[in-house]
Protein backbone atom coordinates (compact mmCIF):
# COMPACT_ATOMS: atom_id res chain seq x y z
CA UNK A 1 0.00 0.00 0.00
CA UNK A 2 2.17 2.53 0.86
CA UNK A 3 5.43 1.12 -0.62
CA UNK A 4 5.47 1.20 -4.55
CA UNK A 5 6.88 -1.99 -6.42
CA UNK A 6 10.13 -2.00 -7.33
CA UNK A 7 11.62 -2.13 -10.84
CA UNK A 8 15.25 -3.03 -12.23
CA UNK A 9 16.19 -0.04 -14.44
CA UNK A 10 17.03 -1.19 -17.75
CA UNK A 11 20.56 -0.11 -19.65
CA UNK A 12 18.64 2.58 -21.80
CA UNK A 13 20.43 4.09 -24.82
CA UNK A 14 21.04 7.43 -23.04
CA UNK A 15 23.08 5.31 -20.43
CA UNK A 16 25.23 4.12 -22.97
CA UNK A 17 24.64 7.26 -24.69
CA UNK A 18 26.54 8.88 -21.75
CA UNK A 19 30.09 6.60 -21.82
CA UNK A 20 30.81 7.69 -25.82
CA UNK A 21 32.49 10.89 -24.96
CA UNK A 22 35.07 9.62 -22.32
CA UNK A 23 35.74 6.48 -24.83
CA UNK A 24 36.45 8.87 -27.52
CA UNK A 25 38.57 11.25 -25.18
CA UNK A 26 40.54 8.11 -24.72
CA UNK A 27 41.02 6.86 -28.68
CA UNK A 28 42.03 10.59 -28.85
CA UNK A 29 45.05 10.11 -25.89
CA UNK A 30 46.00 6.99 -27.22
CA UNK A 31 46.25 8.45 -30.75
CA UNK A 32 47.45 11.71 -30.11
CA UNK A 33 49.91 10.53 -26.93
CA UNK A 34 50.21 7.57 -26.45
CA UNK A 35 50.92 5.89 -29.30
CA UNK A 36 53.72 8.71 -30.87
CA UNK A 37 55.39 8.21 -27.72
CA UNK A 38 55.93 4.74 -27.88
CA UNK A 39 56.86 4.87 -31.19
CA UNK A 40 59.73 7.60 -30.39
CA UNK A 41 60.96 5.19 -27.81
CA UNK A 42 61.12 2.30 -29.66
CA UNK A 43 63.46 4.53 -32.24
CA UNK A 44 66.00 6.15 -29.62
CA UNK A 45 66.21 2.52 -28.19
CA UNK A 46 67.25 1.00 -31.60
CA UNK A 47 69.39 4.01 -32.32
CA UNK A 48 71.19 3.43 -29.15
CA UNK A 49 71.71 -0.38 -29.87
CA UNK A 50 73.62 0.46 -33.36
CA UNK A 51 76.06 2.99 -31.87
CA UNK A 52 79.47 2.25 -32.90
CA UNK A 53 82.66 3.82 -32.72
CA UNK A 54 83.01 6.50 -34.76
CA UNK A 55 79.75 8.00 -34.97
CA UNK A 56 79.39 11.50 -34.19
CA UNK A 57 76.52 12.14 -31.70
CA UNK A 58 75.17 15.05 -29.81
CA UNK A 59 73.92 13.98 -25.76
CA UNK A 60 70.88 15.71 -23.50
CA UNK A 61 73.86 17.79 -21.85
CA UNK A 62 75.02 19.24 -24.59
CA UNK A 63 78.03 17.63 -25.78
CA UNK A 64 78.96 16.95 -28.87
CA UNK A 65 81.81 14.38 -30.10
CA UNK A 66 82.43 11.26 -31.98
CA UNK A 67 81.99 8.03 -30.14
CA UNK A 68 85.09 6.12 -29.13
CA UNK A 69 83.95 2.97 -27.23
CA UNK A 70 80.40 1.70 -27.09
CA UNK A 71 79.97 -0.69 -23.56
CA UNK A 72 76.51 -1.58 -22.37
CA UNK A 73 75.71 1.49 -20.58
CA UNK A 74 78.72 4.17 -21.19
CA UNK A 75 79.95 5.20 -23.62
CA UNK A 76 83.22 7.31 -24.77
CA UNK A 77 82.99 10.41 -26.68
CA UNK A 78 86.06 12.58 -27.52
CA UNK A 79 85.04 15.84 -27.57
CA UNK A 80 88.37 17.97 -28.42
CA UNK A 81 91.97 16.40 -29.63
CA UNK A 82 93.08 13.78 -26.73
CA UNK A 83 89.54 14.56 -24.60
CA UNK A 84 87.56 12.03 -24.22
CA UNK A 85 84.58 11.84 -22.19
CA UNK A 86 82.28 8.79 -20.19
CA UNK A 87 78.74 9.17 -20.42
CA UNK A 88 75.81 7.12 -20.10
CA UNK A 89 74.37 6.10 -23.47
CA UNK A 90 71.01 6.60 -22.67
CA UNK A 91 72.02 10.34 -22.34
CA UNK A 92 72.66 10.16 -26.29
CA UNK A 93 70.06 12.62 -27.88
CA UNK A 94 70.77 12.25 -31.30
CA UNK A 95 73.19 10.63 -34.22
CA UNK A 96 74.62 13.44 -35.92
CA UNK A 97 75.04 13.08 -40.09
CA UNK A 98 78.79 11.61 -40.77
CA UNK A 99 81.27 15.17 -41.15
CA UNK A 100 79.18 17.38 -38.82
CA UNK A 101 82.17 17.58 -36.49
CA UNK A 102 85.03 19.18 -38.44
CA UNK A 103 87.59 20.19 -35.70
CA UNK A 104 87.88 17.17 -33.83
Amino acid sequence: MLISNAYAASATTSDIMSFVPMIVIFVLFYFMLIRPQVKQAKQHKAMLEALKAGDEVATTGGIVGKVTKVGDSFISIEIAASTVVNVQKHTVQTLLPPGTIKSI
